[in-house]
Formats: structure tokens, sequence, C-alpha cells
């Protein structure tokens, strides 16, 4: 029914910092908020913002245009590396206990704090 991720795993994870490198929004960073596996999406903080009208829900929550991030493509955006400052593609290595590394395919410095 709709596009399927190879095997639904993403090499991008919660509270990485990156930068979209394609469309309206390329040359920006900014931190992970969301990730959508099986649809192979990211949603970034502060990026790709879109305006939603919402209906009134009572005195609790008025109606109005609503800004919200939506979901950018994992194709379109590059994890920031700390020590190279710059986007960088994302490898995998053998780590302590026989977990995979996510390390930086540039400077070969991990990734993240795992």
């Amino acid at each position: 029914m709709g596009a399927v991720a190879s095997g639904g795993r993403c090499r991008i994870k919660r509270n990485d910092m990156v930068m979209v490198i394609a469309g309206r929004d390329c040359g920006k960073t900014g931190k992970v908020l969301r990730v959508v596996p099986g649809r192979s999406k990211v949603v970034v903080e502060r990026l790709n913002v879109v305006k939603r009208h919402s209906r009134p829900r009572g005195a609790a929550s008025p109606g109005g245009i609503v800004e919200k991030e939506a979901a950018i493509d994992v194709s379109n955006v590059m994890v920031m590396c700390d020590r190279c400052n710059a986007p960088v593609r994302v490898g995998m290595k053998p780590g302590a206990e026989g977990k995979h590394v996510r390390v930086c395919r540039r400077c070969g410095e991990a990734l993240g704090n795992e």
C-alpha cells in the first residue's frame, strides 16, 4: 500500500542532530523528535513546519490555525557528527558486548550516546 523501508530499520534515532540535504529546508539543522520507521520518515524540531486548521473542541482547545512539524523522508536528512561538525554517512561496527554501534564514516567516531 505505501512505501516500505528496507527491513524497517533506520540508522537515524531520536535526539540525533540532523541536517536537511534536500527540499524546502535544505541546509538547516535540527533535533529528531520522532522516527517513523515503517514509512521511512523523521520529524525534525522546527523544520518542515506546516499549517493545519483545527476545529474548536470546547473551552479547553479553541480552534484556529496550528503550526506543526511535518515528517521528512529519511533520505533527505543526514546525521551531524560532533567531531567532524558536518553531515556524515552512518556505518555500523561491532562494539562492546557484541552490540553494533553507529559510527561516523568520515572520522570513525561513535555517534550518539548508546
